[in-house]
């Protein structure tokens, strides 16, 4: 099993669809770690699908936000068959189960090449007049999305299956990476199953606003990458 040490590097990410393999080391690039392969195999254990995601939901997003905004940092994962469309789970840490699960209407590689110019912004957005202002940002079930400005269409919150657990499970020890998971391909031919994981910073504005910023290794916020949860009037 190769294991990427991601150390000290910084840069914006660069992500391929085909494997590679390179030498492992604290002077390894970033970009060009985040494009290697890695495989990783551990026992299964931990998660279990459900008919509704982790209690834990509730009282992270109910956080007390009446004195500015708060931050913290989760475990923040794309995923995806290359030509399927691409999962986003939020987790307190690698082996947690998910605050939050949304499929995004894109597919896994248009993300990846939006990822190759180190610099992407998604924004999701829903309006009071469908969701109950009481509702918690994470419950809220349809979003607009918006990719660095453009509409591309929608995100839907979704709740875990069975391959959904299986990909948990194969990255329980992958803190920081990206790459190809060694999984069989669907029958219908959506290719190589592929992943990015990091360490966000989550913002909290308020009840109807929340960010998540991709953190480098070394724990100050670069911000290549972040995604924004906003509810508006």
């Amino acid at each position: 099993m190769r294991m990427m040490d991601l150390g000290s590097q910084r840069g914006p990410l660069y992500i391929m669809d085909t494997a590679t393999s390179v030498e492992c080391g604290r002077e390894v690039r970033f970009r060009r770690s985040l494009r290697s392969l890695v495989e990783c195999m551990v026992p299964c254990c931990g998660f279990q699908p459900s008919d509704s995601l982790s209690s834990d939901t509730e009282s992270l997003s109910t956080t007390n936000t009446t004195h500015g905004p708060t931050t913290t940092t989760v475990t923040g994962t794309f995923f995806g068959y290359r030509k399927g469309r691409v999962s986003f789970c939020l987790q307190h840490d690698t082996r947690s189960s998910p605050l939050l699960l949304l499929e995004f209407a894109v597919p896994t590689a248009y993300l990846a090449r939006e990822m190759q110019y180190g610099l992407l912004r998604i924004a999701l957005e829903c309006d009071r007049s469908s969701s109950s202002n009481c509702c918690s940002l994470y419950n809220v079930p349809v979003w607009s999305m918006y990719c660095n400005g453009r509409k591309v269409g929608y995100a839907m919150r979704r709740h875990m299956t069975v391959p959904d657990v299986t990909v948990l499970q194969l990255m329980q020890s992958v803190s920081v990476g990206a790459g190809v998971l060694p999984v069989a391909p669907k029958p219908h031919e959506d290719g190589d199953l592929m992943y990015l994981r990091a360490t966000f910073e989550r913002v909290i504005g308020s009840v109807d606003s929340e960010s998540f910023h991709m953190m480098n290794p070394v724990g100050s916020s670069g911000q290549e990458l972040s995604l924004f949860l906003l509810r508006s009037s």
